[in-house]
């Protein structure tokens, strides 16, 4: 082996990494024992004898050589492969330079078990590891990294007796294996290193790689242009390679068997190839320890997104399916159903998920049901998805198989998960209506927990409330047909909508109010959120009340109205939207200087100055009893941000919508209101102005006037769909 070429070609392969858009992330390299390892990994792409020896280099420093199907070494490809370390199959010196260097610990090896790329990712029948080739034969997986692993580690244990015992067999062993310092070989030991990679997403599309093939070879195979266009567009998209290394298996523990040891111990000559009698009892190990790195590796596969849909549909016991009901099915696996000690995920899945559903504002739904409507899985009916069953059972061609099906590709790659397939069934076959009751308690309860959560945490005895006032509450309706989630103001709590929510629900409603991050605990805990919490806040309570009713209106009062007309312009199935003294112009005198103080803080802070440091502002507010006494400056400037996000997506507000507003509000300047009322898309939309001189009109004096007509639009939007 050249290792000047091998060395050079890792420089060629390292700026060849820097053009692709492929990112690599490497998990579990404390596993990698020092000593001579066998890494062997699952094979799904060309992309792993490519890019793997060069991040194993890179971590243990020494040549990292592989093995390649005899088929490959011809003309260029050839010379590249024997460049990069990599030896054909059919080497008739093969084991041998394995096991040589593996003893004197001058290269580590990749093997893969599989022995060919599994393209269609089907590697469990019946509980059993196998493996489909294209002529349709079915194997298990090799056992040769076992085999060898076993032997290298046979004969590191023989050098050490012989040497001990000062044998004249040492000197011929070592002649044999061209070995110059026994010394070498006796510090290393031999493991095998199980090694998962995942890809994701997986999408076969034309690329950079297979136009140029198309249009320079007039007769490249089908075979060579579905590599091209999988792995291609896997380099040159962005996919996420995740790289994850197992506990090493060390073979030392595997020879204790007597007979083992009595050829171990053997002051016979032993040749390489010869038929020891401890020979067939290795073979049995092999295939025992060739199920423990094939179980280890597959375990180890990063579960995403792409993997809980399409194992979903495939689960599903029945062909039509609404979109909403397999999200929230979804859903419920990704947070409630996987424990994160038993499986391994995807850096996506590791946040909170609610956003599957409200907007899918990460386009993983989005990304997977065009993939799966493209190629025939589903046929989609408004938001009815038609399975068709055949995808996941019918045969395909091997070499088609990541271009036609896909998706039962995906499936397939997470087949071997008992723990996530269980999971998978267990929330396939609940029953659609028990299934919304469960995630409604669940992400009830999870609002409450965090509330005492951070009242706890943030409790202040100058500033903190009672409790009472910021828990989220939920009034049962007489009817489901129309829910209504009601969203409180900034500085304030729950508590500031109760009267208008209490209307609402005599009159027959549904209605929840979730609590807003930072609010109903102190004014310390407002200043460490964003309004991208606040929306997650509204998207978990919109989540609450669309398990329990059939369709929901939104609306807020003050920094809630904006919220409100946020998820509304977000979320395709909100009904209608109302709002209360929404602020598009703010009269707080901090808000005017909330840019240049927010900036002025930051200054400070970076050159870790707290004099003049200006955070909070003290207000007067009506409701006092559950509003802040202190506004943080920050969180002035999240509510300019979140109506400065919200004004470009109005005019793609199409529901019905009412405006409410008080003419003389010291807070909101109803002009503002006006403006915003103008840039809705809405063909039905109303504004309702009331003679009032204050900024809370949902409740006291004159409140049931308001109460009145919000009841009166939410009435129009159910009479509408009923109709």
């Amino acid at each position: 082996m050249n290792l000047y070429a091998y060395r050079t070609t890792g420089l060629v392969i390292k700026a060849l990494y820097n053009l692709f858009k492929a990112k690599g992330y490497l998990h579990g390299v404390e596993n990698i024992p020092k000593g001579a390892n066998i890494f062997v990994i699952n094979h799904f792409t060309r992309i792993e004898t490519l890019l793997l020896p060069y991040y194993i280099f890179n971590l243990i420093r020494v040549p990292v050589w592989s093995l390649g199907h005899y088929s490959l070494f011809m003309g260029a490809l050839g010379n590249f492969l024997n460049m990069v370390g990599t030896i054909s199959t059919k080497n008739p010196h093969r084991d041998r330079l394995i096991v040589k260097t593996l003893l004197t610990g001058e290269a580590a090896w990749i093997i893969f078990p599989e022995g060919r790329m599994v393209k269609n990712k089907k590697i469990l029948e019946k509980g059993r590891y196998i493996i489909s080739t294209p002529d349709g034969q079915k194997r298990a997986p090799h056992t040769g990294a076992a085999a060898l692993g076993l032997r290298t580690e046979f004969f590191r244990q023989h050098f050490l007796k012989l040497h001990k015992k000062g044998s004249n067999e040492v000197g011929k062993l070592m002649d044999f294996f061209c070995i110059t310092d026994i010394e070498q070989v006796l510090k290393h030991r031999t493991s095998i290193v199980p090694v998962n990679v995942t890809y994701n997403p997986i999408r076969a599309r034309e690329n950079i790689l297979s136009d140029l093939a198309e249009k320079f070879f007039d007769d490249i195979a089908d075979r060579a242009i579905e590599e091209l266009m999988t792995e291609g567009n896997m380099l040159f998209s962005g996919v996420d390679v995740d790289i994850r290394f197992g506990k090493p298996i060390r073979l030392e523990s595997y020879l204790p068997e007597s007979l083992i040891r009595d050829d171990i111990t053997s002051g016979n000559k032993i040749n390489f190839d010869d038929l020891i009698p401890s020979r067939e009892i290795m073979r049995g190990i092999a295939d025992d320890i060739m199920h423990q790195y094939m179980t280890s590796i597959y375990n180890m596969t990063t579960i995403n997104h792409d993997h809980l849909f399409a194992s979903m549909l495939r689960q599903i016991p029945f062909r039509q399916i609404d979109e909403s009901d397999l999200l929230r099915r979804v859903y419920c696996c990704a947070m409630y159903g996987l424990n994160k000690k038993d499986a391994y995920f995807h850096r996506t899945l590791e946040e909170d998920q609610i956003s599957l559903l409200t907007d899918d504002r990460y386009h993983k739904y989005r990304d997977f049901i065009s993939l799966a409507l493209d190629k025939k899985t589903v046929i989609r009916k408004k938001n009815i998805l038609i399975k068709n069953p055949k995808v996941f059972t019918s045969p395909f061609d091997f070499h088609r198989f990541r271009i036609e099906n896909p998706v039962a590709v995906i499936a397939n790659e997470v087949e071997p998960l008992k723990h996530l397939q269980r999971t998978v069934r267990l929330y396939a076959w609940v029953p659609g209506f028990l299934l919304r009751r469960i995630l409604a308690k669940r992400l009830y309860h999870k609002a409450i927990r965090e509330y005492e959560n951070d009242y706890q945490h943030f409790f202040s005895a100058s500033e903190t409330g009672k409790k009472s006032t910021g828990m989220p509450f939920l009034l049962r309706g007489s009817f489901r047909k129309i829910g209504v989630l009601l969203i409180h103001g900034y500085l304030a709590a729950p508590a500031e909508i109760k009267e208008l929510a209490v209307y609402l629900n005599r009159q027959g409603y549904w209605v929840y109010a979730p609590r807003l991050k930072g609010h109903g605990t102190s004014p310390y805990d407002l200043a460490t959120r964003t309004y991208e919490d606040w929306k997650t806040s509204v998207d978990e309570g919109y989540a609450v009340i669309k398990s329990l009713c059939n369709r929901v209106v939104v609306g807020g009062f003050s920094t809630g109205a904006g919220l409100a007309l946020d998820l509304a312009s977000r979320v395709n199935d909100v009904k209608g939207v109302f709002t209360i003294c929404s602020p598009m112009r703010i009269r707080f005198l901090s808000s005017r200087f909330a840019p240049a103080v927010d900036v002025w803080n930051r200054l400070l802070k970076k050159i870790r100055i707290e004099e003049n440091h200006l955070e909070f502002v003290d207000v007067e507010s009506e409701n006092s009893y559950f509003k802040y006494k202190k506004n943080p400056i920050s969180g002035v400037q999240e509510v300019e941000r979140l109506m400065n996000s919200l004004e470009p997506r109005l005019a793609g507000l199409k529901i019905p919508t009412m405006m409410v507003q008080s003419l003389n509000d010291p807070v909101v300047d109803y002009t503002g209101s006006m403006q915003l009322f103008e840039l809705l898309g809405s063909k039905e939309k109303s504004f309702v102005m009331f003679d009032m001189d204050r900024h809370v009109i949902i409740a006291g004096e004159g409140s049931h006037r308001v109460h009145r007509a919000i009841g009166g639009f939410i009435e129009d939007v159910r009479k509408r769909f009923e109709g």
